[in-house]
């Protein structure tokens, strides 16, 4: 059999997808597993590196085998990731010497303030286009340099290595020879000039992180490596990298400028693709990269960070016990022919776009000793909608065009409640695509094209 596939990581927040998808696009195996969420404090979330890569490495056994393949029959492997979650390592071993930083973690949220306070603010969004936010994460390097004893010294020899988790999978897969990762991550660093596409060292001196510890920029769609062959079974080059935002976005098909796209995952995230421009500045929403291919002028995007959608599903899954899969949520909602009234802002770590705000929490109001659970259920896929449009009025504003139409995928885009009511309020098409895991399809596409599937 000649080889044709090709395999895509999808490592998210709360767990890991593996596609098999083969010639004609199509998946033809997939694997799947949780991730373990670690709270240690209020506000702080972790997760486990090692853990991180046991989970890709069994459940990508998982899709091989679900497809009936093996690793000779793969053309290329594609990599997408969320991609603030902020991972040190030793150079030498390949040990981590701290659990990751997830996204979602608020821990520097004072030392943010602090930037903000010192007039920091404004230099920082001209070079990056994004806000001084705990999200991304340069501030979490730095966090981890001054509170993990000898670390600093250490990343200031060059002794320790930084990565996304697309550069710390990277790193695992090649047997530590390549520490890379692409634009669409590098831009979510607060450490990358987002005009230059490369690392900036007045930013690197402002947020504390030495340069050392940074990986090589590449193009998103390039091979940057050959995995070793006990990793998937063959040596196969690594040929497509993105952020998993941008990876939905490119498997969405917005090719166009002013195309958007919504990911309903643990989070929400609005992304409008604006073209070769960078966009302009707006004090709400952010501009980041949305593709970079080898010999191509890069493209850029208006994006707009919903931090808690599906994790407050998963809420009532965990912490409540109201329902055991999120599935029942539409079964819930739809039972009901009002609200009642009951409304929740799921703020659970803070509020992202477009009210940033980092100390804000959730509210529950208008439950009374009839609401019920459906009314939960209601209120949470509700106040996802609702977060939803509020970006997507943002960036009616910003782009001074319309949106005419709004293409929707991950887990929540199956929920058939959950579309409608987000139609209505937004007064446009909802297009939910037959296959809803774009993010998987989005790393293997440029990897396919890399390689030469298509």
């Amino acid at each position: 059999m000649a080889a044709e596939h090709v395999l895509a990581v999808d490592q998210g927040t709360t767990g890991t997808t593996v596609v098999v998808v083969g010639p004609d696009g199509r998946v033809a195996g997939r694997g799947y597993a949780e991730l373990g969420q670690h709270y240690p404090r209020p506000g702080w979330v972790e997760h486990d590196p090692e853990e991180i890569w046991t989970v890709t490495r069994r459940v990508a056994s998982a899709a091989l085998a679900d497809a009936g393949l093996r690793g000779t029959d793969l053309a290329g492997v594609g990599i997408t990731n969320q991609r603030e979650t902020t991972v040190l390592w030793e150079r030498d071993t390949g040990r981590p010497v701290a659990p990751a930083i997830v996204w979602q973690d608020r821990r520097t949220a004072r030392f943010c303030r602090r930037l903000e306070h010192d007039g920091l603010g404004p230099m920082i969004r001209r070079k990056t286009g994004l806000l001084v936010d705990a999200y991304f994460s340069g501030t979490k390097i730095r966090w981890l340099l001054d509170n993990v004893e000898g670390l600093r010294g250490r990343a200031e020899r060059g002794e320790i290595a930084f990565g996304t988790i697309d550069s710390w999978l990277l790193a695992r897969c090649t047997g530590g020879r390549v520490h890379a990762t692409d634009p669409t991550n590098a831009s979510r660093t607060l450490l990358m000039d987002l005009d230059a596409l490369t690392w900036d060292d007045e930013l690197c001196e402002v947020l504390g992180v030495p340069p050392a510890v940074l990986p090589e920029i590449r193009p998103s769609a390039t091979v940057f490596g050959e995995t070793d062959t006990e990793v998937f079974g063959a040596s196969l080059p690594i040929a497509g990298v993105l952020g998993d935002q941008q990876s939905a976005l490119f498997a969405q098909a917005c090719f166009e400028p002013g195309q958007v796209k919504n990911t309903y995952g643990t989070g929400s995230f609005v992304l409008m693709n604006t073209g070769v421009e960078r966009p302009a500045d707006t004090e709400r929403l952010i501009a980041t990269v949305a593709c970079g291919f080898e010999d191509a002028p890069t493209e850029y995007a208006l994006e707009g960070s919903i931090f808690v959608t599906g994790a407050a599903v998963q809420w009532l899954r965990d912490q409540l016990g109201i329902i055991r899969v999120a599935a029942e949520t539409e079964r819930l909602a739809a039972s009901l022919d009002s609200n009642d009234d009951v409304y929740l802002v799921p703020a659970l770590t803070g509020l992202g776009a477009p009210h940033w705000d980092p100390y804000a929490r959730g509210v529950l109001v208008g439950f009374t000793l009839g609401t019920t659970p459906a009314h939960l259920a209601r209120a949470t896929l509700e106040g996802t909608g609702f977060s939803t449009r509020d970006v997507i009025e943002e960036m009616r504003a910003a782009s001074g065009g319309p949106v005419t139409e709004l293409r929707a995928d991950g887990g929540a885009a199956e929920n058939n409640w959950l579309m409608q009511f987000q139609a209505d309020i937004l007064g446009v098409p909802v297009d939910v695509p037959e296959v809803v895991e774009r993010t998987s399809l989005g790393a293997a596409y440029p990897a396919g094209l890399v390689t030469g599937v298509w």
